[in-house]
């Protein structure tokens, strides 16, 4: 790490719109204050769109797709390959950007840069095999085709907490597709999507193809999904709101694309090294302060190490380093926001009412930010608030279970279904749990749930459709048949 925090607060860009390819700048408009976690100050001050810029927006993306969509697959998948290779060239600028917005880890800053430009890579080649299909035809000298089409411009709205990754998400699939997008970037973490924004115009993107701004959300999704340019709409954020803007979307006839909450279980059968499975089960849990959305959760653990598991994960969690993203001996930084660390306080408050067993944690860190302890709370309850509203920060709630039916009971009792976690070390269990378990992404005897190549996506409350792999970019095309006499 070449920067110090000093150093990184000065090279803090002014931040703009950036409209059709053209960043603008002091629009008289109202801004909102950047706010670093790390110190609870204000990094600077992003301008918050009006209808004219959405409007404008909106004209470019129209005008955008023509253009992209008539690109050759070849030429798009030239062009998001120097994005990736862009973004791994300026990986440390962006990991400054995360770590100021964001508070994250310089080690964990750096690899969200990577996974984005893999990304990138994905739906670049991936552009490339739009494949469509010959269908044998029953009448003499017909020919029928299936053929892959983009589906049209796309509305994108993504939340704080992956300021990198979420917009490459959305970019590389609709990009990759053949579609022009205007993407809203979350006004706590607006540099990171602006950067990422020039990038790919620096690259070669044609004029009015991408637009990336912040603004009032209720305007730009009443704008952007009423308007008939747009014809799908991808959002990343909470479940409550992704209900609004699905019904939003279908009323005007739009592809929803959502993904939304989750509240992970991990279910722990007897058989696995204990001390190895706490080690890394805690990694996992407070990677980017827990503020995950598929991070692990609920940890249900068989009767018969529950005690040793217990011991061993708070003991991890009790050694894990709080601090500056920018040091690097830290390993957890804050919460993203004053409104973040009330929830978490909140859902202890509750937890400790009902005399759950706080092991380690608890409590907020008295130092300037948004800081607070790694926390782990056993003997939680099914009625316990933890147990049933998504945490999204540094909470491992712990329970014990008996029966193999009983675990999955326990798992797919809440509406939520966008990652589940299982850690046995015999085949018979992991094969039965990948069936029964209600969750998009089931891992056994791991935790890393997405790779730019695997679809990610939710079950029930948790979204629809999915992103990344080949699932990622059919998201964004429209299939049609067409028959040749």
């Amino acid at each position: 790490m070449s920067a110090t925090r000093a150093e990184a607060i000065k090279r803090y860009p002014k931040l703009g719109q950036l409209i059709a390819g053209e960043m603008r700048y002091d629009r008289g408009g109202s801004t909102i204050e950047v706010i670093d976690p790390t110190t609870g100050l204000a990094l600077g001050a992003v301008p918050m769109a009006t209808e004219a810029d959405v409007d404008e927006s909106l004209a470019a993306a129209s005008k955008g797709f023509d253009i992209w969509r008539k690109t050759s697959a070849f030429e798009r998948s030239n062009l998001m390959r120097k994005v990736a290779d862009r973004l791994r060239e300026k990986a440390e600028t962006l990991a400054e950007l995360l770590v100021l917005e964001l508070g994250k880890p310089w080690r964990e800053a750096l690899g969200e840069v990577d996974v984005a430009a893999g990304m990138w890579e994905w739906a670049a080649e991936e552009g490339r095999r739009a494949y469509g299909r010959v269908i044998p035809s029953r009448e003499q000298g017909a020919r029928q085709l299936v053929l892959v089409e983009p589906i049209g411009p796309v509305a994108a709205f993504v939340t704080w907490n992956g300021p990198l990754v979420t917009p490459s998400r959305k970019m590389s699939g609709a990009l990759g597709a053949g579609c022009s997008i205007v993407l809203r970037a979350s006004e706590e973490v607006p540099a990171c999507a602006l950067a990422l924004g020039q990038i790919v115009y620096e690259c070669g993107l044609p004029t009015g193809v991408l637009s990336v701004m912040s603004g009032d959300p209720v305007m730009m999704s009443g704008k952007l999904l009423e308007s008939p340019v747009t014809r799908a709409v991808t959002f990343t954020g909470s479940t409550d709101v992704g209900k609004l803007l699905s019904q939003q979307a279908v009323a005007h006839m739009k592809r929803p694309i959502m993904e939304l909450g989750g509240h992970a279980p991990v279910l722990v059968f007897d058989g696995i090294d204990v001390q190895e499975f706490a080690k890394r089960a805690v990694a996992a849990k407070f990677a980017n302060s827990g503020q995950v959305c598929f991070a692990p959760t609920r940890f249900y653990v068989q009767r018969s190490l529950y005690g040793d598991v217990v011991e061993a994960m708070t003991n991890e969690a009790k050694q894990i380093v709080v601090g500056c993203g920018f040091d690097p001996k830290t390993q957890m930084g804050p919460l993203k926001s004053e409104r973040r660390r009330s929830a978490i306080e909140q859902l202890i408050e509750d937890a400790r009412q009902r005399d759950l067993r706080v092991t380690t944690g608890g409590r907020r860190i008295d130092r300037p930010g948004f800081f607070y302890e790694p926390t782990i709370v056993a003997d939680a309850t099914t009625e316990a608030r933890l147990s049933n509203a998504e945490p999204f920060g540094p909470i491992a709630a712990m329970t014990p279970f008996d029966t193999y039916e009983e675990a999955i009971t326990l798992a797919n009792r809440l509406p939520y279904g966008l990652g589940a976690y299982v850690h046995a070390r015999d085949f018979e269990t992991l094969h039965r749990a990948t069936n029964d378990l209600e969750a998009g992404n089931v891992i056994c005897n791991g935790w890393r749930v997405t790779y730019p190549e695997t679809p990610f996506g939710g079950y029930k409350e948790s979204g629809m459709f999915s992103e990344g792999g080949i699932e990622g970019l059919r998201a964004f095309q429209n299939v049609k048949y067409a028959s040749l006499s």
